[in-house]
């Protein structure tokens, strides 16, 4: 994670499963204190896998931050959509 006095990012890599949705948990758990007054950026231009507790824990970031998703690829275009669906979901319950 990277941070900026106005915004930080967080550039993701690979396959994002098992340990490593795990691993981003925590990232996101240690720096979402220091970054809630900031604009987040999520760069999934690399990633190349994500499985669904991966595209959960994402959407979950997403709902809180509605942070900026760069995406590079169709895949993860479609990756992106997914994370953002699932705030208009949220949305239409309540």
């Amino acid at each position: 994670m990277q941070e900026r006095a106005q915004d930080a990012q967080i550039k993701l890599e690979g396959r994002i499963a098992g340990p490593w949705t795990e691993e981003l948990s925590r990232v996101w758990m240690e720096a979402s204190p220091r970054v809630s007054s900031k604009r987040l950026v999520i760069d999934l231009r690399d990633v190349t896998y994500a499985d669904a507790h991966a595209t959960h824990l994402l959407r979950e970031i997403y709902v809180q931050t509605h942070a900026e998703l760069i995406t590079g690829t169709l895949w993860t275009q479609s990756l992106a959509e997914v994370i953002k669906q699932g705030d208009q979901q949220k949305s239409e319950e309540l």
